[in-house]
C-alpha cells in the first residue's frame, strides 16, 4: 500500500518509463506533488497532520476525478519549513533554501519527463511563499511549463460555515478544522482528552494579524503555551467529515480546470 490514499493507476511511482514515453497528450496531464510537514500539533494531534490532510484530500479527489482526465501523483513530501516550530519537541524542519532546491529539481525532472502542467499541493502554512517562488522560477526558466502554487485549504469548501467567527481569524493550527479532519481519517490517532482551547492574544483595535496582509514574524512559542492557535475542544468526526468532503468536491474541480487550462496566445490577449 505504498501508495496510501491515491489510487494506484493514479500513482506515479507504479509507472514505468516505456508508460510514460508513450504516454498521450503528456503536455496536459497533471502531475501533481503534495507537500506537507511533521512538526507539532499540540498534545492530542499528531505530528503528521498536514501530510496526512493533503494525502487524504488529493487521494480521494483523484478517486473521483473522471477516468478520461490523466492525472498522476508523486509520493508526499513529507517534510516541510516547519522552523516556526521548532521549540517543540518532534518537529522536523527543512530550510527555505533546501526545501526550494528539492523542489526545483522535481519539477524540472517532470518537465525533462515531457509533462508540462505541475501543481504544487502545500498542506502548511509555514510555506506557501516555497511554492510560489519554485513555480515562478520553474516557468521563468521553461516559457512552456505551467506550475500551479495551490493551498490544500483555498479550494470552494464549507469550512467557513461550520467554524465560529474567532476560529475563522485566529484558528490557524491544531484548532477545530483540522483536529475535526483528523477524526475523519486518522481517529485512532486523536486524543480528544488532551484538546485545548488556546487563541494567540491579539489587540482588538489593531490592523495587524497573525498572517495575512498585515502580518508580522513570529514562532509559535511567542503566541501558544501549548502548540495549539484555535478551539479544538469544538472539533468532532461529522463535521471532518463534511470538511473532507467540501475539499475533495473543490479539488476534483480544480484539477479539472488544470487540466483543461491554456495560456492564450500572445496577440489574442485582451488590451486596454
Amino acid at each position: 500500500m505504498l501508495h496510501g490514499y491515491i489510487p494506484p493507476e493514479r500513482f506515479f511511482p507504479y509507472l514505468t518509463w516505456k508508460d510514460i514515453q508513450g504516454m498521450p497528450d503528456k503536455e496536459n496531464t497533471v502531475i501533481i506533488q503534495t507537500v506537507g510537514a511533521i512538526e507539532q500539533h499540540g498534545a492530542h494531534l499528531p505530528l503528521i497532520v498536514d501530510s496526512a490532510i493533503g494525502m487524504a484530500v488529493v487521494g480521494k479527489a483523484l478517486h473521483k476525478l473522471e477516468s478520461s482526465i490523466p492525472a498522476y501523483a508523486l509520493p508526499n513530501l513529507y517534510y516541510g519549513k516547519s522552523n516556526e516550530h521548532l521549540h517543540f519537541p518532534g518537529t522536523i524542519t527543512l530550510s527555505a533554501q533546501t526545501l526550494l532546491n528539492m523542489l526545483l529539481e522535481i519539477g524540472e525532472s517532470i518537465y525533462r519527463a515531457g509533462f508540462r502542467k505541475f501543481v504544487l499541493v502545500n498542506s502548511h502554512g509555514g510555506q506557501p511563499q516555497v511554492m510560489e517562488i519554485v513555480a515562478r522560477d520553474l516557468h521563468v526558466k521553461y516559457a512552456d511549463f505551467l506550475v500551479f502554487p495551490l493551498f490544500i485549504w483555498r479550494v470552494p469548501n464549507i469550512t467557513a460555515e461550520l467554524l465560529s467567527e474567532k476560529e475563522l481569524k485566529l484558528g490557524i493550527h491544531g484548532g477545530d478544522a483540522e483536529t475535526s479532519v483528523m477524526l475523519s481519517i486518522l481517529p485512532e490517532h486523536v486524543k480528544m482528552e488532551a484538546a485545548v482551547c488556546e487563541y494567540p492574544q491579539m489587540p482588538e483595535d489593531s490592523i495587524l494579524s497573525i498572517e495575512g496582509k498585515l502580518s508580522f514574524a513570529w514562532v509559535t512559542r511567542d503566541l501558544s503555551e501549548s502548540g495549539v492557535m484555535g478551539d479544538a475542544k469544538m472539533a468532532t468526526k461529522e463535521k471532518g467529515e463534511r470538511i473532507l468532503e467540501s475539499l475533495v468536491n473543490g479539488w476534483v474541480r480544480v484539477i479539472k480546470d488544470i487540466h483543461s487550462f491554456r495560456l492564450p496566445p500572445l496577440e489574442k490577449r485582451n488590451k486596454c
